[in-house]
């Protein structure tokens, strides 16, 4: 049995930040993990988080042993 990969990041993007999607400026999401790492994620991956105050929050993002998307799950705000 594989195991995931769990990795966790804060993230803190104001609604103008996030916009820059929807205009085609943004395309990605660039973060420091709490490892150390930056990791680089599709910014579609963190939509269903957007609020009229933007993404904030304490995020773990599930990946597959082959670094295959899984999905993101909010932890705290």
């Amino acid at each position: 049995m594989t195991q995931s990969i769990f990795i966790r990041f804060r993230l803190n993007l104001s609604y103008d930040q996030y916009l820059g999607v929807y205009q085609g400026l943004a395309k990605t999401i660039s973060v420091i993990a709490d490892d150390g790492r930056r990791i680089q994620f599709p910014a579609g991956n963190i939509q269903s988080f957007l609020t009229r105050q933007g993404i904030h929050g304490y995020f773990e993002m599930e990946l597959t042993p082959q670094n295959k998307f899984v999905g993101i799950k909010k932890l705290l705000n």
